[in-house]
């Protein structure tokens, strides 16, 4: 499976959004990551579909990550609002396979999400109905987080459980070296903030990062 930088917003400079993100994609970034927190399942506040709806017209996947409580409420505007594929937490709803049904009906691609103390196994009986898989690697709610170690373990174990056909997705402190290590576990999307947004040159951050995923 192609593996693909996931440039995140949450990072950008909101007075440049299009134009940070025009910037990305040129330099290769096929995936732009949405991060939507409710101050409620995370403590932070963050964007609402608005921010979907101004990068729609960008030739990428726009992977939507609804770190909200019952995301099967928010997940018809998600995707009315151009999300390609629309993250649900597996912690966030006792309705996990209904919010996947919910997310296919609405015309989108559909993936779960794992805090960094969640089992991979809390994808068994569902890995049929996902494209994606994310694995936290730092807890949910927070840029600039220190990558979390077990996660390399993880990611082995979930590629094991979902095959070569799903998606893995990783976010959370991911650099060169992290990226590099996830990318020998089986990860296929790397989803990078700060790394990116936070570097002088974001564009050229997404080309060291393609390097390091590749090698």
């Amino acid at each position: 499976m192609k593996r693909r930088i996931a440039p995140s917003i949450l990072a950008a400079d909101f007075s440049r959004l299009r134009e940070q993100v025009h910037d990305v994609v040129d330099a290769g970034a096929e995936v732009i990551h949405v991060d939507i927190m409710d101050g409620h399942f995370v403590p932070n506040l963050s964007m609402g579909p608005q921010a979907v709806a101004a990068l729609r017209d960008f030739d990428v996947i726009l992977d939507v990550h609804l770190m909200v409580e019952r995301p099967e409420q928010h997940i018809a505007e998600f995707a009315k609002a151009g999300a390609t594929n629309i993250i649900v937490h597996a912690e966030s709803t006792p309705h996990l396979h209904y919010a996947l049904q919910h997310i296919h009906e609405a015309g989108c691609t559909g993936g779960v999400a794992l805090t960094p103390s969640t089992p991979v196994e809390a994808l068994a009986e569902i890995r049929g109905e996902l494209w994606s898989a994310l694995c936290m690697t730092v807890n949910p709610g927070w840029g600039g987080q220190e990558f979390l170690d077990h996660s390399i373990g993880k990611l082995e174990r979930l590629r094991v459980l979902l095959g070569p056909d799903v998606s893995v997705e990783v976010d959370g402190g991911i650099d060169t070296d992290t990226a590099r290590r996830c990318a020998a576990a089986g990860a296929t999307v790397f989803v990078a903030g700060t790394a990116v947004f936070g570097a002088s040159d974001p564009a050229d951050k997404v080309k060291e990062l393609a390097a390091a995923i590749s090698s």
